[in-house]
């Protein structure tokens, strides 16, 4: 796959004519690593100075609440691009941890270069005015959705809210109790309720920690 396929397949540079992409590629200096599975890309806390785009392999993302009484871990496979809504804003620092789960291949742009890309070439612009735009509106819109039916509803958006790509494996290091405490309901309820969708093969519990083996099923 040559640069260009592999930069069409990420939301930024979609649109680009093939003109506009033999520029890009000529006068822009593009990373390219690869990272061995079981090491980490970017860690919470990390500053984000630069934009990662994943195009080959799979990534393990941990995102840890404020509190650590949460721990989310998913599966994201190429391709990918790692938390770019924070390189500008109020806190430009990466919320989770990304590692390789399997050999993986990078493409990484420095934020001076995505600047300049955003000066120069009006479909990036355009593209990077839209994706953070969408990010906005959907964290808007959490607030106005229908308000859940069952515990069974309120507990699966409690899923959904956590997590950083909406499908696919997730593992909730979490507590019956604190999921309880965070619904406002016993904790009896939550474990009749969790073990419901554990006979209909939804999800799998062990001690501290649920497996969903598809995020996305969990709506159907």
């Amino acid at each position: 796959m040559t640069i260009y396929d592999q930069l069409l397949q990420f939301t930024l540079f979609q649109g680009m004519s093939r003109a506009d992409l033999m520029e890009v590629v000529t006068h822009t200096k593009f990373g390219f690593s690869k990272v061995a599975a079981g090491k980490r890309v970017v860690r919470d806390g990390d500053k984000c100075t630069h934009l990662y785009f994943l195009t080959n392999g799979m990534l393990e993302c941990e995102t840890l609440s404020d509190d650590h009484s949460c721990r989310v871990v998913e599966r994201i496979n190429a391709p990918y691009t790692l938390q770019p809504e924070r390189i500008f804003g109020l806190s430009q620092s990466y919320t989770s941890t990304f590692k390789a789960l399997e050999p993986c291949n990078l493409i990484t742009l420095d934020k001076q270069e995505v600047m300049l890309l955003l000066e120069t070439q009006l479909v990036f612009r355009l593209n990077m005015f839209n994706l953070l735009a969408v990010h906005a509106q959907r964290l808007e819109h959490r607030a106005w959705r229908s308000a859940p039916k069952s515990l069974r509803e309120r507990i699966i958006r409690f899923f959904f809210s956590r997590c950083i790509y909406p499908a696919g494996a997730k593992t909730f290091y979490i507590l019956m109790q604190q999921i309880a405490d965070e619904l406002n309901d016993s904790r009896l309820d939550i474990s009749n309720a969790l073990n419901g969708m554990q006979a209909d093969q939804m999800i799998t519990l062990h001690r501290g920690r649920i497996e969903i083996p598809m995020l996305e099923r969990l709506l159907m």
